[in-house]
């Protein structure tokens, strides 16, 4: 009878170091939270210079980047919790009764509708010299196993070189009007245990709330 693969076989991240994932084959990965544009709502001179940007920041680029949108069903339990709290201390009855009726709406609306929220998120790669040439996507919801590489000493000169890259591409979205900032260790793991448990993708997450970065 074969012996099942432990969940951790199917997933080819190694370790996550000061932000930066190191994956199995020893290549690394930068994810970098992204603001967002109400691009509808610009002028058409707006739109166009913000396409114009974001088409000058792709023919900059010498290397591969990965767009992810995750989107999730957003939790209004904290908020339903807020407007409770001030219920409570709220002195006039008036003022009482169209909080309780705008708590009413909110629970029927979001009960009839799902409210998805959605965070932006892209992914700067670097594959050392002398490591696997194998390109590996770094899909969050289901990543693919990597090939083996041996083991390396030169994360600090490795880190640099992806950090270079990570300057890039913050300037090249600044010109689109996008902001873009490095996840830090901490936020790095939220992510990614998000993505492979998507039973807990209504939990409220801890950064960059609304879609805009926290930092």
């Amino acid at each position: 009878m074969a012996v099942p693969q432990a969940t951790q076989d199917f997933v080819p991240v190694k370790e996550v170091r000061n932000g930066i994932v190191i994956l199995k084959d020893d290549g690394y990965r930068s994810i970098m939270m992204c603001s967002s544009l109400n691009f509808s709502l610009k002028s058409q001179d707006e739109q166009q210079a913000i396409i114009g940007g974001f088409q000058s920041f792709l023919n900059t680029l010498d290397f591969t980047v990965e767009i992810v949108v995750h989107s999730r069903k957003m939790d209004i339990r904290p908020y339903l919790a807020l407007l409770s709290e001030r219920l409570e201390k709220q002195q006039s009855e008036l003022m009482r009764i169209q909080v309780r009726e705008y708590m009413q709406f909110v629970r029927g609306f979001t009960d009839s509708t799902d409210i998805m929220s959605k965070m932006f998120y892209i992914v700067v790669p670097y594959t050392p010299s002398g490591t696997s040439k194998v390109v590996q996507s770094f899909s969050l919801p289901g990543m693919k196993k990597g090939t083996g590489g041996g083991e390396r000493d030169s994360f600090q000169e490795d880190r640099v070189q992806l950090e270079q890259r990570m300057s890039l591409v913050a300037a090249g979205l600044a010109s689109a009007g996008i902001r873009a900032v490095p996840l830090n260790t901490e936020e790095t793991i939220e992510l990614m245990y998000r993505s492979f448990n998507i039973g807990q993708m209504e939990s409220p997450i801890r950064f960059g709330e609304g879609g805009a970065p926290s930092r």
